[in-house]
């Protein structure tokens, strides 16, 4: 059986990291059976969650892991895609992954005292003190030079969270009306947006881009209908808390 590391669950949500939730979101949605190992970057063969153990071979990296389990398990999520509809969902990734992601991250490692606070509790709950004071300072110190090293991380808040508006209003016209992100069926597009969108909206870190996200109702009905889905276990998610 599959082993899944990644961060203790927190909030409410699968997880507190965007990409450990994409990863056992897709698990979920395809049937594949996996057990859960909590653990912190620190122990992950590439230095980040969510990784994975099969048979003794380790890999990181959640593309990287669907493309595996896409080779070694089958996958007729994506089956019923048209060419069109798989370049838009790698254009959504994109703008998911490499864009929305590094503006939520910003808003928990770097936009306030006390969204870091909330933040550290979550990631690191599973160290004692003082060591966990220490890994959350140098992991943040990291993350600050990778938001720097994207570009993102060299604006002003202001235009951080402005730039991030632009993409909530994109995926909330995109699933205006649909039940996900490319139609009434699922697909893996849709682990990748549940992953992002889950912890931008029923996270308890705030932001004038969450503010805004919780006023559009296809993206809140969107993460409450992928959660009690799929993982009807936690219940609802607690929006706006």
């Amino acid at each position: 059986m599959i082993t899944l590391y990644q961060f203790p669950r927190a909030w409410s949500i699968p997880n507190p990291g965007q990409f450990c939730v994409k990863l056992e979101t897709y698990l979920r949605m395809v049937g594949i059976e996996y057990r859960i190992a909590e653990t912190l970057p620190l122990y992950a063969p590439l230095g980040k969650l969510p990784f994975i153990e099969d048979n003794g071979y380790k890999l990181a990296d959640s593309r990287m892991i669907i493309r595996y389990l896409q080779q070694h398990y089958g996958d007729s999520l994506d089956a019923h895609l048209s060419a069109e509809q798989n370049a838009l969902a790698l254009a959504w990734q994109r703008l998911l992954e490499e864009h929305l992601y590094w503006v939520c991250m910003y808003s928990r490692w770097q936009y306030g005292a006390e969204n870091w606070q909330i933040n550290k509790q979550a990631i690191f709950q599973g160290l004692p003190q003082p060591m966990a004071d220490m890994v959350a300072a140098i992991y943040r110190l990291r993350i600050r030079g990778q938001m720097r090293g994207h570009g993102i991380g060299r604006l002003a808040a202001a235009d951080i969270f402005e730039l991030g508006k632009h993409d909530v209003v994109a995926l909330s016209a995109a699933l205006d009306g649909k039940t996900f992100l490319l139609g009434n069926r699922p697909s893996s597009i849709d682990a990748s947006a549940f992953g992002v969108l889950i912890n931008l909206l029923a996270c308890p870190v705030s932001s004038p881009v969450k503010d805004y996200a919780l006023t559009q109702s296809s993206l809140v009905d969107y993460c409450r209908r992928i959660q009690t889905r799929y993982f009807p276990e936690l219940g609802e998610p607690k929006f706006g808390e």
